[in-house]
């Protein structure tokens, strides 16, 4: 028995250029804020993308439980902060508590709402959205030093670079096509690769924290990361606006915005990106 491919009521352009758009605007908030606020700038781009996440993903993906959903992921958001922010020395392993505690809290809020329709997707979701705004929060951690701050920089910029040649190229010429229904190319994953080896050359280039060597690593692996989970986002977004649902249709059916979905498709990559920078920094 065969199964038709997905297919979304969204074209190319809604599907590709909102989504460009927020990452410029992401990645502009993320490199700004810091430079005008410090760490304190850096802690509120990172909680302004964290709580953005929360709600969009709860709209995108239909989690069950709405008002607890956003309630537990808005506490792990902070709760990942905090465990980042007040010691003096945190360390990345302070987020395995926040992760440890969430993942209690999402089962006990899901098993709590009534009716428990849809429990193992809804509970799967809202675990995956919590690892993701705990994944944002290493982000934290990435800039705290003056080497960390140049290093930061570089893996946004990166990032930044990779989404949006991606998004524009698969906007022009999604060729050739990944999936059925899914408006992704490969051509668009190697640019975006590319992409983002280049952002981080040029980058590295403006400090002393990376040579050209180490700055083409790091381009390389992040874009790479930040292209392959974009296209998981754009599954997601696909899965989300289907076709066959009628503009007047149920409000629960057409709760999406065009306009919510970019914050999935830009937040989702960016949280994949921020422990494997800080791994990086590491390494290299």
């Amino acid at each position: 028995m065969s199964t038709a491919a997905p297919s979304s009521r969204l074209t190319a352009r809604e599907h590709h250029l909102p989504a460009a758009a927020f990452a410029a605007l992401a990645v502009a908030l993320l490199v700004g804020l810091p430079e005008v606020l410090g760490q304190t700038g850096r802690l509120a781009a990172v909680l302004v993308l964290q709580l953005g996440l929360v709600l969009c993903w709860v709209l995108v993906t239909g989690v069950q439980g709405f008002a607890g959903s956003l309630a537990v992921g808005a506490g792990a958001a902070v709760a990942a902060d905090l465990a980042l922010v007040l010691p003096e020395d945190p360390e990345l392993g302070e987020l395995l508590g926040v992760i440890g505690i969430g993942f209690l809290a999402v089962v006990v809020q899901q098993m709590l709402r009534r009716p428990r329709h849809e429990l193992v997707a809804s509970l799967s979701g809202a675990v995956l959205m919590m690892v993701a705004v705990a994944s944002l929060a290493s982000l934290l951690l990435l800039g705290r030093t003056d080497a960390g701050s140049e290093r930061a920089l570089v893996a946004l910029l990166a990032v930044g670079a990779a989404l949006v040649v991606g998004h524009l190229v698969d906007w022009a010429l999604p060729r050739p096509q990944l999936a059925d229904g899914v408006p992704r190319g490969l051509l668009g994953v190697l640019l975006a690769v590319g992409a983002g080896a280049g952002a981080a050359v040029l980058a590295a280039g403006t400090g002393d924290a990376l040579d050209g060597e180490r700055s083409l690593v790091h381009g390389v692996v992040i874009g790479g990361v930040a292209a392959l989970t974009a296209l998981v986002a754009s599954y997601l977004v696909v899965e989300a606006t289907p076709e066959d649902v009628p503009a007047d249709g149920p409000a629960d059916e057409q709760r999406l915005s065009p306009w919510v979905l970019p914050v999935v498709q830009v937040a989702l990559p960016v949280a994949a990106c921020a422990p494997l920078a800080l791994a990086l920094q590491a390494a290299l």
